[in-house]
């Protein structure tokens, strides 16, 4: 597992080293910061000055070659907009955006699990037919239609929860947790649900399926015939038999929340990384969109490695090195 471990870092920094590129060339040939950032009235030569102190008037490949001398030391670049280190700016916002993705996924596998081992069990009846309607629906409205529903009807007509923003927060060294507080939670209750309705619906398919399978195995059939209660020989056998391919969604469906949170926190305000991305876009803010991206990236790649290891916990005939 060792070896593989590794050689799967060094893919890592290869990988890290193309989309290093890509970005940079990608976003660094779109737009003009300098517009952004001078006055309507400014000149040519306070244009020409903005630029050079931004390093904007080298060429494309000297950037480049400036931006991954400074990377390796863990430099990204400083905001055009605030003149603070890139990375500060995101690694500040992250927790938000964990805080997000791990309530958001940890209501989709609880109540997705049980959903669709429940349709897969009995899958013409009438609840069966029901939960994969739900799904079906789960997949098909968008997520940001689904947030805006849900601030009419809880905050705006009931009042029950904020219509944005974090709430109260709680300082655990640096880092700021709302999950800590009611008032956090009441803020987090309608983001995290909003997430939650479409990657609930993939659990419950991918369960659903796994649970038709798993059901005309042997080892089911005999767990059974031992005279198991049925309570044991769904929580046990077959719930156990199941877990990888949950697993693979949710491992993937974590990282898509994390990456891809943007319209859910912009609709509801929430002060993560999505909300930082969509606002360095708007206004060019070309360091720190390639810091976000790249780090993304990275994060991607290493949850991917981690369900990979989780692999072999749940079924260790599973091995790493068999898994190009």
């Amino acid at each position: 597992m060792l070896a593989t471990i590794v050689r799967r870092l060094l893919q890592t920094i290869v990988v890290m080293l193309v989309m290093s590129a890509l970005v940079f060339a990608g976003i660094y040939m779109v737009g003009d910061p300098v517009s952004m950032l001078a006055s309507p009235e400014a000149t040519e030569a306070q244009r020409a000055a903005i630029s050079a102190s931004l390093g904007l008037d080298q060429p494309l490949w000297r950037q480049y070659l400036i931006f991954m001398s400074q990377a390796v030391r863990g430099d990204f670049g400083n905001s055009f907009l605030t003149g603070e280190p890139a990375m500060h700016l995101i690694l500040e916002r992250m927790p938000a955006t964990v805080e997000l993705a791990c309530v958001a996924m940890l209501l989709s596998v609880l109540i997705g699990v049980p959903l669709g081992i429940l349709a897969g069990l009995k899958p013409k009846a009438v609840g069966s037919r029901a939960i994969m309607t739900g799904s079906v629906l789960g997949f098909s409205l968008p997520n940001f239609w689904v947030g805006l529903m849900l601030i009419m009807v809880f905050a705006v007509m009931l009042g029950w929860v904020p219509a944005g923003g974090r709430g109260q927060t709680v300082s655990i060294g640096s880092l700021q947790l709302s999950v800590l507080t009611f008032n956090g939670w009441l803020s987090l209750a309608l983001p995290a649900v909003t997430i939650a309705f479409a990657k609930c619906a993939m659990i419950i398919r991918v369960t659903r399926a796994a649970t038709r399978e798993a059901l005309p195995m042997d080892y089911i059939k005999f767990a059974r015939a031992k005279g198991l209660s049925e309570k044991r020989v769904l929580g046990v056998h077959l719930l156990k038999n199941i877990l990888i391919p949950v697993v693979t969604v949710a491992g993937l469906e974590f990282g898509q929340v994390m990456a891809f949170a943007v319209v859910t926190e912009t609709v509801f305000s929430w002060p993560g990384m999505g909300k930082l991305l969509i606002d360095s876009i708007i206004n060019l803010d070309r360091p720190v969109v390639v810091a976000y991206l790249l780090l993304i990236v990275f994060f991607l790649v290493m949850l991917n490695l981690v369900v990979d290891i989780v692999y072999t916990v749940l079924d260790p005939r599973v091995r790493l090195d068999s898994r190009r």
